[in-house]
């Protein structure tokens, strides 16, 4: 492990009597952090309503039985905090974050938001518009529409393949019932998890918890997540009268409970991490000068999931920038890494594991997915473990298993 990762403190998920699962840790701060996952996102929506868990995330806040929409986005700001939320394909997350000593505040009003959202027809419409033209500004920026239009063709003939904002007509079809719908089958206790990072103890936030989630009644919840029937291999481009080309090459991979995902997600970051050593940085940027960025990203679902390698450039250099890529995959499936370099590699990863732990907003967040999908934590020091243990060969079987059916290849100019 690297050497200046500290283990964390244990932290356990306590769950209700009517299935919420809570997690809870103390940290010594000026700040506390509060949220619920849920797990609901694009993937769960019915065909004739895409966008629609995108749709409540915006709308969650118009009103409540108690609250206009002015008092809902008051109510934290007065004390100098935050409320806000985010949808991916499998989760919606409303959280909190504010001085310290506002925790029972942020409680109430989660509470009172995941119980009783009302959809005034009046604030609906205005909101309609809003996400209209978040979707239009969307599709004028090319480098971020190519990951939505690759993934509809990777997981083409399922519920995985649609935009997660949607279209325009399909949001302008959604209804407050649509919405208050969507809430009541998802967004109950036992598909859901709440979770508190704050300077007080685990007794008291889980008294503070029980006053304001545990008379919540249970609902069971049934998801309908089909696996997506294989990816068919494409290579396809797209015309939008850009001056750039933005290209993706990638392939599917296993879902988030795989045990290779560690060798997966040290490949990803060898390939086209973050950091300017990464070998597609150093092949297609700094030697070659053929692209402006390029990087690589892993995605993993409930039972399935993509890597995907991106890249800018000028039209004419797409054709070179693939045979690079395609030369340096072909390299990872076919040699083992020499243990050298390898132990490199994974000092680095752990390292800037270790950069990310300041960012205290992010790992609170993550405490509430951790739970959600392991049902347990797993905190910096346990991924940084899980990786060091990784091998040579496992991450060049993990290559193997991802690139060896090819990658398939969506530019849009």
């Amino acid at each position: 492990m690297h050497s200046k990762i500290i283990k964390e403190q244990n932290t356990f998920p306590v769950t209700l009597s009517n299935g919420l699962r809570v997690v809870c840790r103390k940290r010594e701060g000026l700040v506390s952090y509060i949220g619920i996952v849920v797990n609901a996102g694009s993937r769960d929506e019915d065909p004739e309503h895409e966008g629609l868990a995108h749709f409540v995330e915006h709308t969650i806040f118009k009103g409540t039985d108690k609250r206009r929409a002015w008092q809902i986005s008051a109510r934290m700001e007065v004390v100098g905090g935050e409320l806000n939320a985010y949808t991916s394909k499998e989760e919606t997350m409303v959280y909190t974050n504010a001085p310290a000593g506002y925790e029972e505040r942020a409680l109430e009003l989660l509470g009172d938001l995941v119980t009783s959202s009302r959809f005034p027809s009046p604030d609906i419409d205005k909101e309609r518009e809003v996400i209209v033209e978040e979707i239009y500004s969307y599709l004028d920026n090319p480098a971020e529409r190519v990951y939505d239009e690759f993934e509809e063709l990777a997981y083409k003939g399922s519920g995985l393949s649609h935009n997660i904002l949607g279209s325009p007509e399909s949001v302008r079809k959604i209804t407050g019932t649509d919405c208050r719908g969507f809430i009541d089958r998802f967004y109950q206790p036992e598909n859901m998890v709440l979770y508190c990072v704050t300077p007080l103890s685990d007794k008291e936030m889980m008294r503070k918890v029980e006053k304001y989630f545990g008379e919540i009644p249970s609902v069971k919840v049934v998801h309908d997540r089909i696996l997506p029937p294989p990816m068919e291999h494409f290579d396809v481009k797209r015309d939008h009268g850009t001056h750039q080309a933005n290209t993706i090459m990638g392939s599917r991979a296993f879902g988030r409970n795989d045990e290779r995902r560690f060798a997966l997600f040290l490949l990803n970051n060898y390939l086209a991490g973050p950091c300017l050593n990464s070998k597609l940085n150093r092949e297609l940027r700094e030697k070659k000068g053929y692209v402006y960025a390029v990087d690589s990203n892993v995605s993993l679902l409930s039972n399935t999931g993509l890597l995907v390698i991106y890249f800018g450039c000028d039209p004419v250099n797409v054709s070179k920038c693939r045979k690079v890529i395609q030369r340096e995959v072909e390299i990872l499936c076919g040699d083992t890494m020499k243990d050298s370099a390898f132990e490199k590699i994974k000092r680095q990863y752990c390292g800037q594991l270790l950069a990310s732990s300041d960012q205290i907003e992010n790992r609170a967040m993550s405490l509430g997915k951790s739970v959600l999908y392991f049902n347990k934590v797993h905190d910096i020091s346990t991924t940084a473990e899980r990786i060091m243990a990784v091998t040579p060969a496992e991450m060049r079987e993990v290559a193997e298993f991802i690139f060896s059916p090819g990658l398939s290849v969506l530019t849009l100019t």
